[in-house]
């Protein structure tokens, strides 16, 4: 297992260790459900530092990424970000990710932790056009501080306006006294703040600085477990969970970062399976009853046959209620559809509905 920057920092807080993609990170310090609450009512601070950021640069660097990207990164302008997903040759996703462009001719790309080796060497594949390519990710680390006191809490540690960011836009600026760090509003929680892109070097600086700006915001360390939660309760997908190497962007629900005006990896077939609707979708659910859905359960009709699979489901610490995200069949997809979670013997009914969950 590799270590973040931070690993020792959080075993000292007390944080329960767990390996995730390769590396050792914290999974949670007080318990989920109050880490959870900490983020939606006040602010919180994850590592996330296991993520990997790739600097794609040059005359060409632009090319290469429409090409492999899904959606219109010639729109991007400095400072703004966009989230797409790399497509593969079969109909899949090799990942889906965050598009920074830093300046002319010069883009970060932040992949997903358990895909850095993968996406390397995917993006490398089809760099016929000469971009230059630099794999930034062991030596860089991510914080994520997020909350609605997050603006407030951490305005001191820069001499930027913080509440001038706005979602999916970024500076590169002084934070917690080190210079020339990417703050960035591009968060996973849907509760707001910002991510901290620094030098590992620099990151234990940062870390202990926000802790001691947000004490009297109510800030506590966050780890993955309440992440998952929070990202679940606004129905944004995992890689891993709710996409993959099997899964189209199109009946994963992420047409809109498809963008047919460009041509891109399989860009024909996924124009083609839009114009013509998927046979199945990614829809979101919440159970009818009590219990908890989870990852692997089968989705099933009123007559108790198997039409799908949870991709991600938990008890929402927010609503009270079980929800999840699963594939089924067309049929099956419109909100207020009924469908069936066999949760153990019991198939629980349950209802689909419009995203988010959660309505803040």
């Amino acid at each position: 297992m590799k270590d973040t920057a931070l690993s020792s920092t959080h075993q000292a807080l007390g944080a329960k260790m767990v390996p995730f993609a390769g590396y050792n990170m914290p999974v949670q310090y007080e318990g989920v459900n109050a880490e959870h609450e900490t983020v939606r009512k006040a602010v919180g601070v994850f590592d996330v530092s296991h993520m990997g950021e790739f600097l794609i640069e040059g005359p060409n660097a632009l090319a290469l990424i429409q090409k492999v990207s899904s959606n219109d990164a010639s729109k991007l302008e400095v400072g703004k970000a966009q989230y797409s997903c790399l497509p593969n040759d079969d109909g899949g996703i090799v990942d889906d990710l965050i598009i920074y462009k830093i300046k002319d001719e010069t883009y970060l790309l932040v992949v997903n932790a358990s895909n850095i080796e993968k996406d390397w060497n995917w993006i490398s594949s089809k760099n016929d056009v000469g971009a230059d390519m630099k794999d930034l990710s062991e030596d860089y680390s991510l914080l994520a501080i997020q909350g609605p006191k997050a603006i407030e809490a951490m305005q001191s540690l820069s001499s930027h306006d913080l509440a001038d960011i706005k979602f999916y836009n970024f500076i590169v600026g002084d934070f917690a006294g080190i210079e020339h760090v990417i703050i960035s509003a591009t968060g996973y929680t849907g509760s707001g703040g910002f991510e901290i892109y620094c030098k590992n070097s620099e990151v234990k600086q940062i870390w202990d600085k926000v802790l001691e700006a947000g004490a009297d915001f109510g800030i506590k360390p966050i780890g993955l477990a309440a992440r998952d939660t929070l990202r679940l309760e606004m129905g944004y997908c995992l890689y891993g969970n709710d996409i993959d190497d099997t899964t189209s962007p199109i009946e994963a629900g992420l047409g809109w970062v498809c963008k047919f005006n460009k041509d891109f990896t399989n860009s024909e077939a996924l124009k083609a399976e839009k114009e013509h609707t998927p046979e199945r979708k990614l829809v979101a659910f919440k159970l009818d009853e009590r219990g908890i859905p989870r990852h692997g359960y089968d989705i099933v009709d009123g007559s108790g046959k198997t039409i799908g699979t949870v991709t991600s489901g938990t008890m929402s610490p927010s609503l009270g209620i079980g929800i999840g995200l699963g594939y089924v069949p067309k049929v099956f997809s419109k909100v207020d559809s009924k469908i069936h979670i066999q949760v153990r013997k019991k198939a629980i009914p349950a209802t689909v509905v419009k995203l988010p969950f959660f309505k803040g």
